[in-house]
Parts: structure tokens; C-alpha cells; sequence
């Protein structure tokens, strides 16, 4: 599904409403809400109105998961670390527990530091499924998404259900779900927006591509939900009814 919002302030919005919502639901029905971060620029608002109210107020903080879709081997106060945005957007404004908040940390080898945190994950979800209630993602202009980059070895993985990944242009190392680990969710939505990415958005959603050259294809939840939510700008090339 995909919904077209005015701008990014709207799309930010419908984000924190459809955040706000699922955490509700979730809850009721399972006692705990269970949701994957994205880091970079788009969700930041989403994040800076569910700190604020009405949202603040409306979210079951006490029951609530967090953890990340990916994360840089960057020292925690490197402002590209994308748990440190989400903190200081969103975590460090609610009352959720330090204890439930989950950061990808990669303070040592980065294949030891993806096992750590796949560990984590193993013993949160003990029947061997890791069942996100919501997973947000993103959509670089090259068709990564998480850090899962075109032709990188994390592309291939079905077993494992965090990868290290090595960026040569960065010279960095990454940590990632795998998109095998992304699928097993009860909801993913990708946040889209901005002109820069009406090109790579059109080749995703209209054109066949291998998943290998746009790894955001790779996204195909299983048995969940998948919906786009795209600003205007990012939505120019589609041919669909703007909402």
C-alpha cells in the first residue's frame, strides 16, 4: 500500500499516528509493543511528535521495545550514530524504560558485534521468529535500505538475522537486520521524501529490478503489512492519486 502525503510534515504525522496506533493494539493484544528504528534524516519529526503531545501521552511507554534497523561503527556521541538521534529526538522525552531500549552497540569487532546483538534478539523472541510488531525504514537514493547496500554479502543471508556490513566509500563498518529478519514483521513501512528520491522510489515500487542492485525489493514481508509512506516530492514520478 501506499499513501502520498502533502509534505513532510504530513508524512511525519501519519507516522506518528500509525506508531502511536500500532503500539495500542499491540499491547492489548499482546501485552508489549515491539518496534525496529530507522536512523537518517526522515523520521527525525516523526520521532520530535511522538515526544511531544498529544502522542506523548497517548503511547504505552512502560510496555514498549524499542531496537534499530541498523546502526553505524560509530563512536555513541558521533552524530551519524542513529541511536543517538533517536534519543535525542524521541527516547530521552518519554517514559519508556532504559532497560527495554535495545541500541545496536559496535564497540568491538563488527562480526562479534552483529552476533551480540542477534544474541539479544534470539532471547527476546525464544520461538525463533523475530516478530517486530513495526519495523520503520528508509530509502537511500541508491535503493539501500537499513544497510543493506547493493551487492554487499547481508543481501545473500537467510540464516543470520543481523549482518555486519562493510562500506569501502564510508570506510566504515554498518550493522543490519537482514531483510530475512525485516520480513518476519507484523508491519514495515518505509518513509520516503524529498525530490532526490522520486527517481530510486519509481524503480522500487514500478520498475523489475534484481533485489541485488535495489536491495529495498528485498522487502517482502511474509505474513505482515507493508506500506509506503511517501511525501509529494519523492511521489512526482508515480502515477498514483496524491493524498
Amino acid at each position: 500500500m501506499i499513501k502520498v502525503c502533502a509534505d513532510l510534515e504530513a508524512l511525519s504525522l501519519a507516522a506518528a499516528e500509525l506508531f502511536a496506533s500500532e503500539a495500542r493494539q499491540a499491547v492489548q493484544a499482546n501485552g508489549r509493543f515491539t518496534v525496529a528504528l530507522a536512523g537518517g534524516s526522515t523520521p527525525r519529526r516523526a520521532y520530535e511528535l511522538l515526544a511531544s503531545g498529544p502522542f506523548r501521552e497517548q503511547i504505552p511507554w512502560q510496555n514498549t521495545h524499542v531496537f534499530w534497523g541498523d546502526e553505524r561503527c560509530v563512536p555513541g556521541d558521533d552524530p551519524r550514530n542513529n541511536a543517538l538521534m533517536a534519543r535525542r529526538a524521541l527516547l530521552d522525552h518519554v517514559p519508556v524504560p532504559r532497560e527495554q531500549v535495545h541500541p545496536m552497540v559496535c564497540d568491538r569487532h563488527p562480526m562479534e558485534a552483529a552476533a551480540e546483538y542477534e544474541v539479544l534478539l534470539r532471547a527476546f523472541f525464544p520461538r525463533g521468529r523475530p516478530r517486530f510488531d513495526l519495523v520503520l525504514l528508509g530509502l537511500g537514493e541508491n535503493g539501500h535500505t537499513a544497510s543493506l547496500f547493493p551487492g554487499t554479502s547481508a543481501l545473500e543471508e537467510r540464516q543470520r538475522w543481523v549482518s555486519e556490513v562493510y562500506l569501502a566509500d564510508e570506510g566504515i563498518y554498518r550493522l543490519t537486520l537482514t531483510a530475512a529478519t525485516i520480513n518476519q514483521a507484523s508491519l514495515v513501512v518505509f518513509l520516503v521524501s524529498g525530490s532526490d528520491k522520486a527517481q530510486i522510489l519509481r524503480k522500487v515500487l514500478k520498475e523489475a529490478q534484481d533485489p541485488r542492485s535495489i536491495p529495498a525489493r528485498l522487502i517482502k514481508p511474509v505474513d505482515g503489512g507493508l506500506l509506503w509512506l511517501v511525501d509529494r516530492q519523492a511521489a512526482r514520478l508515480l502515477r498514483l492519486r496524491k493524498e
